[in-house]
């Protein structure tokens, strides 16, 4: 029984149902005894498997095909009428041959099966921030997650009314068919498609879909922000709260520093670090000139491997109650979950993610063939059990922001922190955001992976186009968030990390806040303000950089040490992207930031030395 009188609602779910020719149509309203049925059926069919009840209350474990463990950068394409709209960085497709696609691919692919109809907000429902979704699924795993991630059930619908547009997505497992697997973005039409896929970065389509390709288009014409960035918030011992958002690429400690704990003297004095959001940002221009930011999503959509008591502990704790383990392993002893990293022990009876019988004498960390879990196996958990959540993470005026920090995985040239002079060199700053890969990821150190702003892969039309979108932003606030920059990965000559980084990150956050405040001084350098090394506190640091070397304020000067020649190599690297991957869309005002980086660099340049050798 339809749960809505709202007409649009109504033919979209009829012409889903058309196509997918389901069994049975079953309407989510959000309720506690629907979602527990659902888990007990989704357990008797096998899609989930119920875990230790005592030890992991209300958990299970759900597995994918072996072909579908990941997003698909390549099979996600972004369908504009005008090809260049999509941009650079997205893959394109004409937006009549990807309905004809999706269609000829989902037809008749739910017979047997059960569509479920899912209304669900992005954003706490009733706030100026949110925007509701419709998605359609055949699969009970998509609705137990979206569940957690967003906010499900039938207040959604009444938000709409009768009339009020939504966000269409249509997803259909069909035959979980690598070779017909299509994530489609319809940004003109509203609408997403997703066939032939069952993992979550795939399916849940509120998440990277909606709140970031789709969001993203709707925040450049209406005029607000979606953004690939975690919003934490800082309590100082007074009571007062600062609230930053950051974005970060791939393995750059985003998660890590959304739940950091600070060191211990700072909790001592009384410093609370809150997260209010670990992945996306909505973020909307307040009537006091500032910019305020929600996180639009209810969970976390977490990487497993890795994480344990001592690398995130919030993180962890996150996944004790309530949460969906996908393509972890199995501990049989116990009935609980491991992954790689979870424990220095390895559990002796334990079935890996493909379901098979694992051998730990066999486990080789090199080789990630022998894992249990899957590198990219994930949690999906309720926000609320984190034990950092902000007080603010359900309110609907969503929170302040005093700084934006941009940050990569950089071995040399970045320094540990710097700052922006303004908001168009802050934006210059963020469209040349790149990391540095690893050799035991690529065959090859030191490889630049431009990421601007981490939203490469989800800004939903060109890039050049979101920069402009940036400095128009900038434009519109009177009192903006000062931007920055970090980089905890900068390396000594023989590859060792020179920054602590976790927890140890509170002492950089603190030096950021304080410039926003004016109440600390920065040196000017040609790529921006640098910290004075005495003004970063390292008080009872414990940091040994390699075996017998402590860390040292002659350490932290060296990384935050700026060479101008390494930066004119860059700034050439940065246009040679500009002109070779955006092209004619780069606002003029990035261009001035380049030829501004180049001319300071270029005047504080150190002459060649000159030569002794009385032969020259």
């Amino acid at each position: 029984m339809a749960l809505t009188k709202n007409s649009k609602v109504l033919e979209f779910v009829e012409e889903s149902a058309k196509l997918g020719q389901p069994d049975k149509i079953v309407w989510i309203d959000g309720s506690a005894k629907q979602i527990a049925a659902l888990k007990e059926e989704a357990v008797k069919s096998g899609e989930l498997i119920k875990l230790n009840e005592q030890l992991l209350p209300d958990c299970y474990l759900h597995r994918t095909k072996v072909n579908d463990v990941a997003r698909v950068e390549d099979r996600t394409f972004i369908c504009t009428k005008n090809r260049d709209d999509a941009g650079p960085n997205n893959y394109w497709m004409d937006p009549r041959q990807a309905y004809e696609l999706a269609n000829e691919i989902a037809r008749g692919s739910m017979k047997g099966r059960t569509m479920y109809v899912i209304p669900y907000s992005m954003g706490v429902v009733g706030s100026s921030f949110a925007k509701i979704g419709i998605e359609v699924t055949d699969s009970i795993y998509v609705v137990l997650n979206m569940n957690i991630m967003t906010r499900v059930g039938k207040q959604c619908l009444d938000a709409l009314g009768k009339d009020g547009d939504f966000i269409k997505g249509f997803h259909a497992k069909c035959n979980v068919d690598a070779d017909k697997r299509y994530i489609m973005h319809f940004p003109e039409d509203n609408t997403i498609i997703s066939v032939n896929s069952a993992y979550g970065g795939n399916v849940l389509l509120g998440k990277k879909c909606f709140a970031l390709r789709i969001a993203s288009y709707l925040g450049k014409n209406e005029g607000w922000m979606a953004e690939h960035m975690l919003i934490l918030g800082v309590t100082y011992p007074d009571g007062e709260k600062k609230y930053v958002a950051a974005a970060f690429p791939s393995a750059c400690g985003k998660t890590n520093l959304a739940m950091l704990i600070p060191p211990k003297h700072y909790l001592e004095k009384g410093y609370k670090i809150e997260t209010v959001g670990d992945d996306i940002a909505w973020i909307r221009r307040g009537e006091d000139g500032r910019l305020w930011a929600v996180n639009p999503e209810n969970g976390f959509f977490g990487v497993a491997p890795g994480t344990n008591e001592h690398s995130n502990y919030n993180a962890l704790k996150s996944t004790q109650r309530g949460t969906i383990f996908t393509n972890v392993a199995l501990n049989t002893d116990n009935m609980t979950v491991w992954w790689e990293g979870l424990s220095k022990e390895l559990p002796e009876h334990c079935i890996d993610w493909t379901g098979k019988p694992w051998d730990p004498a066999k486990f080789d960390k090199k080789d990630k063939s022998t894992c249990a879990a899957h590198p990219n196996s994930r949690f999906t958990a309720p926000a609320t059990n984190c034990p950092c959540v902000s007080p603010e993470f359900d309110s609907k005026r969503g929170v302040p922001l005093s700084a934006i920090i941009f940050g990569g995985r950089r071995a040399s040239t970045t320094p540990l922190v710097y700052e922006a002079r303004d908001w168009n060199h802050g934006v210059f700053i963020g469209s040349a955001m790149s990391s540095e890969t690893t050799a035991a990821a690529t065959g090859a150190t030191g490889v630049l992976r431009h990421d601007p702003m981490a939203m490469k892969p989800f800004t939903g039309y060109h890039m050049g186009d979101y920069f402009a979108h940036w400095i128009e932003m900038g434009a519109k606030v009177t009192n903006p968030p000062k931007i920055f920059n970090v980089n905890w990965f900068r390396c000594d000559k023989d590859g060792n990390f020179m920054w602590p980084g976790f927890g140890d990150n509170m002492r950089v956050l603190e030096w950021i806040l304080k410039r926003c405040e004016n109440k600390a001084d920065a040196v000017e350098t040609p790529v921006g303000f640098v910290p004075r090394a005495e003004d970063i506190d390292l008080t009872d640091l414990d940091y040994e950089i390699k075996k017998g070397k402590k860390f040292t304020v002659d350490d932290l000067k060296e990384i935050l040490e700026i060479d101008a020649d390494k930066w004119l190599k860059e700034a050439d690297e940065i246009e040679g992207y500009y002109k070779g991957t955006i092209k004619d869309r780069i606002p003029q005002e990035l261009w001035d930031c380049l030829e501004t980086l180049k001319s300071k660099c270029s005047a504080v340049k150190k002459p060649a030395k000159k030569s002794t050798d009385k032969n020259d």
